[in-house]
């Protein structure tokens, strides 16, 4: 069966990423030429694109460099036709200690990328955005609409970036669509974030350490999230939009905890480490996704329910 993908040449920044690592994968599957841009290291590690198939990788033209260096990134979207753009520092802890440098790689990076996809005239550009641009939920559940609130370094950065593809749109016609993913969870996600930290302890130890349990979180399974990333690259009429990728519904971290924990299926303890907590501003204490504009633009609703995303998760 031929697919809208089939044959499609598209660039990925930050390949070698959680999200990106899938997208990767699920793009060479529909028959994409896929070019995989990674922030070079002197190891020459390409991040978790090391954990795909053989025979997926040995389809993927991989490129190292870093995105705040404009020739470099115009050399990667050189002869592409879509650029999904997921590459960011996106630790939240990071960005308190270097916001400086996590300003410049999703400012300046997403800038760069933007500079060369309006040079190369690309058919689309898919820009990642995060529900964390949003703060602490003003009123639920969050629309598109919903206020920005930057309540640290690292969204902050993600607003100014946001923006710079908005402007794009406006000034110079560029066909971007900006995709805001709430919490994504799955397999390959490492234990900076929530689930996989409560899901390794849970495995091997006999305490789960957290920090704050009371925000709450809406959770979206990682085929789901990428299912999202290729609507919004062949969809009509998405074009300029800004669209919230969730799964309409939310949970806290505790609450998250107890029921990984029975999903383990060993008697854990939940301990609480002040330590972990963020900053008492700087913590959104609710994320809840209105996903009603991407059911109607893009046909795109999640297919995968929590549980049943947890047990793979966990397998």
């Amino acid at each position: 069966m031929t697919t809208f993908w089939q044959g499609k040449h598209v660039l990925i920044t930050g390949a070698g990423g959680f999200i990106a690592s899938h997208l990767v994968e699920a793009l060479v599957s529909e028959g994409a030429r896929v070019r995989a841009f990674v922030r070079y290291n002197s190891r020459g590690d390409p991040g978790l694109l090391a954990l795909l198939p053989a025979d997926t990788l040995e389809k993927v033209e991989t490129i190292a460099g870093d995105l705040r260096d404009l020739p470099a990134v115009r050399e990667a979207v050189r002869g592409v036709s879509h650029v999904f753009h997921l590459g960011a520092l996106i630790a939240i802890p990071y960005s308190y200690l270097h916001p400086a440098e996590v300003v410049e790689t999703n400012v300046i990076g997403t800038l760069n990328v933007l500079l060369a996809a309006r040079e190369g005239g690309v058919e689309r550009m898919i820009h990642t955005s995060t529900s964390e641009v949003y703060g602490t939920a003003r009123q639920t559940p969050i629309a598109e609409s919903h206020p920005l609130q930057g309540q640290s370094p690292y969204s902050a950065s993600k607003i100014g970036a946001d923006k710079l593809a908005e402007s794009f749109y406006c000034a110079y016609n560029l066909p971007v669509v900006t995709i805001r993913p709430f919490n994504t969870f799955g397999p390959r996600q490492s234990a900076r974030a929530v689930i996989p930290t409560i899901i390794t302890q849970a495995l091997t130890r006999d305490q789960v350490i957290l920090g704050n349990l009371k925000p709450r979180r809406d959770l979206t399974y990682v085929s789901d999230t990428v299912a999202g990333f290729l609507c919004a690259g062949r969809a009509e009429g998405v074009i300029g939009e800004t669209i919230n990728l969730g799964a309409n519904g939310e949970v806290s971290v505790g609450d998250l905890a107890k029921l990984i924990i029975r999903l383990v299926g060993r008697p854990v303890e939940i301990v609480i480490d002040e330590a972990r907590f963020r900053p008492e501003k700087s913590e959104v204490m609710r994320l809840w996704s209105d996903n009603r504009k991407a059911k109607q633009i893009m046909g795109w609703e999640p297919q995968v329910p929590l549980e049943e995303g947890l047990h793979r998760t966990i397998e």
